[in-house]
């Protein structure tokens, strides 16, 4: 394979050095790359014995007799509700821990007291219902504060917490259900989206017909829009807290217990099953959290504008404030309903005073222009973040222009859901930023960009991202399949983690990731794999043979462009273009929707019958295909590009 995508790096570069107005104050000090170079594993204990407390504090740190399966903080006990709660609430529990925004407009201030009582009722609800230590737990909500409190809740007892992001299918329901052997589900009646109800207990109905291992449903009543409740298994939320105790004892943890499963898409059809555990994730998670955001809990309010059914949710929504304890925006809706305004309406309302969210929705902000920006007053804004996909330059600047005011700092984060926490990022206050790069690896990350050997590159020259070193809050494992976890990470480079993205060491050292060199799509920061969709595509009557691709999209990064081949006896109309698209949402869930199916009686093909998704790639963007004279069937090529072409002019 060849260094990929280099040729996309913008070569006119700006660096934009730290104000000493900010450095005067910031939390990171230039001297934390040198304890951490000098002792990386001393680095983290400290973190670990500072940052946290410990029911029993770890003696040993990184215990790296077995590799890949790290652990870290052995013989250490703790648990995590009692971190994120408890340990605040004689000084501060009085102190708002989350503002939630509802779509419709209603609001709810929840301080840390308040959170605190309201995850032991639930808590003490979950053992009523048979839920014990090392029970799995799914959750399926929309954005709403018994979102984080159930996940707390179960931190608390210590079941640990498998949520399903509230836009996928009832299929993949029970993909995670069934795979993770979830005792109880955790939903609501359903969720607001732009007007109207996301139906997410019918959703849990359909998918609890095949899932045996659920004994309970717990539902909050959120739209109030009727739903179907089976006795003896659904219970509404409300009842089961009602006459619950506000305290409850919290279950002794030891730093390895897992903690959460979370699944993300794999090479494979087959969802992995990413393990977090207890000490070393929230280690990541604070740390992370306090150095990266600068945060200053007595100030600053903070809104990470991301959904907790994904990583960033978790450990900066959730788990990484709390700890730190932060006070947070948690908002139900999207950003453009009722209007294109209504982020920066809540950030003025609210004072925010750091923003985290992703490329694909500031590429949304650019399209819509900076006049809804411009309706409100954003200069409470002393901080932004960026997550999830590289982030072009221009929309780089457009952010810090219209948003930051051309003064708040930008860290642009690398970090992914097998990492737990972010590992790649400037430092406010001390990195010099420029527009598109992640810039440096935090202190105690080692990341390093290597050739097809495995070698580390020199400044100038791109190749591979990987992980030289390990981190508290890796993943330990694939839940329940120890070798996918090492065939998938740690093979292609012995001794490295190798997380899948191609990137490039500038002339200064700056690292640039240019996103994935496998078969895993990076669509509006959700990693969604091709043969999750082609496999979603297959299992129409109408589909004979299908392939998917990335395609280049400046909304959402990569769009999904599939090819699909027909069984004998249908035909290619606007219907079944349609219904394909429906069947995908319905297998998967909406994001995993193609932006176009092209339909063709083959498929590009090597003369040992390997589909050329390079070719399909380059077709979808509309790159010069080269020599195709080696293709078994290389007059296939062309039909599909002129297909590709008479669907751009007609889109």
């Amino acid at each position: 394979m060849s260094e990929p995508g280099i040729e996309n790096l913008l070569h006119e570069e700006r660096t934009f050095p730290p104000s000493p107005a900010f450095t005067a104050q910031a939390n990171a000090q230039e001297s934390l790359y040198g304890e951490a170079d000098d002792d990386f594993v001393a680095y983290w204990m400290r973190n670990a014995m500072e940052r946290l407390d410990w029911i029993t504090p770890p003696t040993v740190a990184l215990d790296d007799s077995d590799p890949p399966f790290y652990k870290w903080f052995t013989d250490g006990e703790l648990n995590i509700s009692a971190n994120c709660l408890d340990r605040h609430l004689a000084n501060g529990g009085d102190k708002v821990a989350y503002h939630w925004i509802g779509e419709p407009g209603d609001t709810r201030t929840l301080t840390y007291a308040d959170l605190s009582a309201e995850v032991n009722r639930f808590a003490n609800g979950l053992r009523s219902l048979g839920v014990e230590k090392g029970d799995r737990v799914a959750i399926y909500m929309g954005m709403v504060p018994e979102l984080a409190i159930a996940m707390l809740a179960c931190a608390r007892i210590g079941a640990p917490h498998s949520v399903i992001f509230g836009g996928f299918s009832a299929e993949s329901i029970i993909d995670r259900v069934h795979d993770a052997q979830a005792k109880m589900l955790i939903t609501c009646d359903g969720a607001w989206r732009r007007g109207s109800v996301v139906p997410l207990k019918d959703n849990c109905d359909v998918a609890m017909a095949s899932s045996p291992s659920i004994e309970h449903c717990v539902v909050v009543e959120r739209t109030k829009h009727g739903v179907d409740m089976q006795e003896g298994r659904d219970v509404w939320w409300h009842d089961l807290v009602e006459s619950q105790a506000d305290t409850c004892e919290p279950e002794i943890m030891n730093a390895e217990d897992l903690l959460y499963i979370l699944y993300t898409s794999g090479t494979t059809a087959k969802p992995k099953g990413i393990m977090h555990t207890t000490g070393g994730y929230l280690t990541g998670a604070a740390t992370t959290h306090s150095l990266v955001f600068d945060i200053k809990p007595d100030t600053d309010v903070y809104w990470c504008a991301a959904d907790i059914g994904w990583v960033t949710g978790h450990t900066y929504i959730v788990y990484g404030p709390l700890a730190n304890h932060t006070t947070s925006v948690m908002y139900e809706g999207t950003p453009d309903y009722p209007d294109k305004d209504r982020l920066w309406e809540i950030i003025a309302e609210y004072g925010v005073t750091i923003l985290y969210t992703a490329p694909t929705a500031i590429r949304a902000f650019m399209k819509w222009g900076a006049e809804y920006p411009e309706r409100h007053d954003l200069t409470s804004l002393r901080l932004l973040g960026t997550v999830g996909e590289p982030i072009n330059p221009e929309a780089w600047m457009w952010y810090h222009e219209h948003i930051g005011g051309s003064t708040s700092p930008i860290v642009d984060t690398w970090w992914q859901t097998e990492t737990g926490s972010i590992m790649i990022s400037p430092l406010p206050g001390i990195t010099a930023t420029k527009p598109g790069s992640t810039t440096h690896s935090l202190p105690g990350i080692t990341a390093q960009v290597v050739d097809m050997d495995g070698v580390p590159v020199e400044r100038g020259e791109g190749g591979f991202l990987t992980i030289a070193k390990p981190w508290p809050s890796m993943l330990r494992s694939i839940y329940g399949d120890d070798q996918r976890y090492v065939d998938t990470y740690w093979t292609r480079y012995p001794g490295r983690y190798f997380p899948g993205d191609g990137a490039k060491l500038d002339e200064e050292g700056y690292l640039w990731v240019l996103g994935r060199v496998d078969d895993v799509m990076n669509v509006s920061g959700h990693r969604i794999s091709t043969m999750e969709v082609e496999s979603a595509l297959v299992d129409h009557d109408a589909v004979a043979e299908a392939a998917v691709v990335g395609a280049t999209d400046e909304i959402t990064g990569q769009a999904i462009a599939a090819f699909v081949t027909l069984r004998s006896g249908y035909e290619p109309t606007d219907k079944l273009h349609d219904e394909l698209r429906d069947h995908v949402g319905m297998k998967i869930g909406a994001i995993a929707k193609p932006r176009t199916i092209i339909f063709t009686p083959d498929l590009p093909k090597t003369r040992s019958g390997k589909i050329m998704r390079r070719l399909l790639r380059d077709i979808s963007d509309h790159r010069d295909l080269g020599d195709v004279t080696t293709l078994a069937n290389a007059e296939i090529v062309q039909a599909i590009a002129e297909q590709a072409e008479a669907q751009t002019e007609d889109d």
